[in-house]
């Protein structure tokens, strides 16, 4: 009796059907830190085919960016741990052992953390960029769309590496496109786009001078507008012009130190 109770609750849990009910259940995962639930649950709403609000967007964006946040981080792990032991495997048998070891566990990982890029590259082309009306959910969109190329640009290489890299420069282009246009300079949307798009510059492309141009751009449009900042978007907008800030300062500093090793 107690495995067929289960398994009613699990079937009405899957068999919800009102915006009501899952987006309570998005929430309800999201505050139990189950976010691969979470996931399902907000997909559910956008299969739906209805517009999302703001709150329906960062939802959104919180289950997926957390279910690949600590992928993201276990591979940057795996990494390191397989240079190191790339370093030793020519004259050590066990680090040989351990590096296949390694190495496939990579591989899972990849295969993860594709399948979730995947799936939200394909619900912002199929459904979510086609149903936005409004300039910052069309901004978000592309944003996002460009961030998930650029998650899979991180850990891919080779023919994939270029498709995704090019991917997430045609997505950021056309969120500044429409950011440029159509959001204040002081827009917590648009400063996270610009945040994100020269980080893309920096880390991806290798593109230091790029990076910082964009970046300080953002950042001097915006202090030159830092009276129109709305009270609601205050804190939002001014953490991620310090985010700005701190990521110019270190890459000037590089820069800096690139140009007087050169002059040397």
């Amino acid at each position: 009796m107690d495995h067929k109770f289960e398994n009613v609750q699990i079937n009405n849990l899957n068999q919800m059907t009102t915006r009501e009910e899952l987006i309570y259940m998005t929430k309800l995962t999201e505050q139990t830190e189950r976010f691969e639930d979470m996931v399902n649950y907000i997909k559910q709403v956008v299969n739906q085919g209805q517009e999302l609000n703001v709150e329906e967007r960062n939802l959104l964006s919180v289950a997926y960016k957390n279910s690949i946040g600590g992928r993201r981080t276990a591979w940057r792990v795996l990494s390191t741990i397989e240079s190191k032991e790339e370093n030793k495997s020519s004259t050590n048998a066990a680090s040989a052992k351990n590096l296949a070891l390694i190495k496939s566990y990579k591989s899972k990982l990849e295969q993860e953390l594709n399948q979730y890029c995947n799936d939200i590259l394909n619900l912002i082309d199929s459904q979510l960029i086609k149903t936005a009306s409004t300039p910052e959910a069309k901004v978000f969109f592309h944003k996002m769309k460009g961030d998930y190329h650029r998650y899979i640009s991180e850990y891919s290489s080779g023919d994939v590496h270029k498709r995704a890299a090019d991917g997430a420069l045609q997505a950021y282009q056309a969120a500044s496109g429409v950011a440029n246009n159509e959001l204040k300079t002081t827009n917590p949307i648009r400063l996270g786009l610009a945040l994100n798009f020269s980080v893309f510059y920096y880390e991806v492309l290798n593109d230091a001078a790029k990076a910082c141009s964009l970046a300080k751009q953002a950042f001097d449009d915006a202090i030159a507008d830092i009276e129109q900042i709305e009270e609601t978007q205050y804190k939002d907008a001014t953490t991620i012009m310090q985010l700005i800030r701190d990521n110019l300062t270190l890459w000037t500093s590089e820069l800096d130190d690139d140009a007087n090793a050169e002059n040397q």
